[in-house]
């Protein structure tokens, strides 16, 4: 699906997000896994491990409403509905970055098996996608977001945000998603990368509000994970649960939220083999 040029993103419905690092080291990784490769991989499984895997309704349509309903940060449009694909999302990676690149696929292929009702998955035609992954190196970063979106609204989100990485997307009138833009640092580590990745690519389905609030969420900039998450599970399947609509209000969402929230934790705990609940 062709997408609008830059400059015309800019002035429609866009809303952008951002995340925010400690920035690692750059270290070259020979074709074996270095011990910081190693590090990286050993602490994510260390985390996936010890996740908090149980919550309570409340809990979780907390942290579902803070997340799905306003933006962090927005140049145009309301957002005080539901955002979400109604489409196939295709994701394309451009940047010449091999082992990035797998990651990514290796990323989108998780967050495919884990949210029940989103039909996701990788295309190498960068015109026909949904999703743009844009892989950048951190020098770059600020010069890339230029070309993309023009020197006065880069300058507008620098000063606001000062963003490593971001993500945004342009909705339609009915609060459809219509297209995503990730752009991701490629040289601050491997547990940046994939906790970036992660965050960037759930939040541009449609989670594009940050909260302080809820401590078991990704979106939450205080929190590090490098996977995707059991809490943050239960956020994207209700969002693409099909009762729930783009252009939806809260209070249209609430009123279906008890027997979607039912489904969604009979799917979170058959596909992570939890007990069921």
């Amino acid at each position: 699906m062709p997408h609008a040029a830059p400059q015309e993103q800019t002035m429609r419905s866009l809303v952008i997000r951002f995340w925010l690092a400690a920035l690692a080291t750059l270290i070259a990784l020979p074709l074996a896994p270095s011990p910081t490769f190693a590090a990286d991989s050993a602490t994510i499984a260390a985390r996936q491990r010890q996740q908090r895997t149980t919550f309570s309704d409340k809990d979780i349509i907390d942290g579902f409403l803070k997340t799905t309903f306003g933006a962090e940060f927005h140049l145009a449009g309301r957002v005080d509905r539901i955002r979400k694909y109604e489409m196939p999302v295709r994701v394309a990676v451009s940047g010449a970055h091999g082992k990035r690149q797998k990651q990514i696929a290796a990323i989108v292929a998780d967050i495919a098996k884990h949210i029940r009702h989103l039909d996701i998955a990788m295309t190498t035609d960068v015109e026909a996608a949904s999703v743009s992954v844009h892989l950048v190196r951190d020098r770059d970063f600020d010069s890339t977001l230029a070309a993309f979106y023009g020197q006065e609204r880069a300058k507008e989100i620098r000063a606001s945000l000062d963003p490593q990485c971001l993500s945004g997307f342009r909705k339609n009138e009915a609060f459809a998603i219509q297209h995503s833009d990730v752009f991701l640092t490629v040289d601050n580590g491997d547990f940046t990368f994939r906790d970036c990745a992660y965050e960037e690519l759930l939040q541009s389905l449609g989670p594009i509000n940050d909260t302080g609030s809820v401590p078991w969420t990704m979106f939450n900039d205080d929190v590090r994970m490098g996977f995707f998450g059991i809490y943050d599970q239960y956020i994207l399947n209700i969002l693409y649960d099909p009762r729930i609509k783009a252009g939806m209000t809260m209070a249209e969402v609430e009123a279906v939220l008890p027997q979607v929230l039912k489904d969604v934790r009979a799917w979170v705990a058959k596909v992570n083999g939890l007990p069921a609940e």
